[in-house]
């Protein structure tokens, strides 16, 4: 879904397009309604508390899925999404418990299969209390920052709707350039979390090797 349209769809219906698209593209719909909110089009307490919930939310349906549902065709599929086969469970749940709040992070922000490593925190039974804390603690951090860099960008044309609507190819322009940079930044972060999986999984082995 291109940014542009998204833009359009936004200005057109306003309130009740904004919670299905969310759903959809979260990270791009939180930019640009933050950017249409320093226009008056939208409320920034709702908009924060919408977002906050939507992915509070969506992670403990997630959660629950990987939780209840660890054996279905499901599960093992976004298992394998994430490059995860049941012999690496041990080792993902050893990752969970070490580093929470950085595995959460990098977890949500690895755009496109964010939703697979939320499952994977199920499926390892992550406590329930430690995984909403840090789920929300990441929720505060990555819409607040789209949130409000949207919203500087509104707010340098002057807050005013007229000035954003006729140069709203620079919103879309400067919106691209924001959510690749959020993008890259995922991938570079996922490669990172991956590789600190490894390192758990070859650790076991080094300590055979010394006794």
């Amino acid at each position: 879904m291109s940014i542009d349209f998204v833009t359009q769809i936004i200005l057109e219906y306003r309130y009740w397009i904004l919670i299905p698209l969310s759903l959809i593209e979260g990270p791009v719909v939180a930019f640009i309604a933050g950017t249409l909110a320093a226009a008056g089009y939208f409320n920034m307490y709702f908009l924060a508390t919408l977002f906050f919930v939507r992915d509070v939310g969506l992670d403990g349906i997630y959660y629950a899925i990987g939780h209840f549902g660890a054996k279905t065709a499901f599960v093992r599929r976004m298992l394998v999404k994430v490059g995860i086969t049941a012999d690496h469970l041990e080792q993902v749940r050893i990752l969970w418990e070490r580093r929470p709040g950085w595995t959460m992070f990098i977890g949500k922000l690895s755009y496109g299969i964010a939703s697979a490593f939320i499952v994977v925190a199920g499926t390892v039974k992550m406590p329930l209390l430690t995984f909403f804390k840090y789920g929300s603690i990441v929720a505060v951090l990555q819409y607040g920052t789209l949130l409000f860099a949207g919203y500087y960008l509104g707010a340098s044309f002057g807050g005013n709707a007229a000035e954003i609507i006729n140069n709203v190819q620079y919103v879309v322009a400067f919106a691209a350039i924001v959510i690749s940079g959020y993008y890259i930044l995922s991938w570079r972060m996922r490669r990172k979390l991956l590789k600190k999986d490894e390192e758990i999984e070859e650790g076991p082995a080094d300590g055979e090797r010394q006794i």
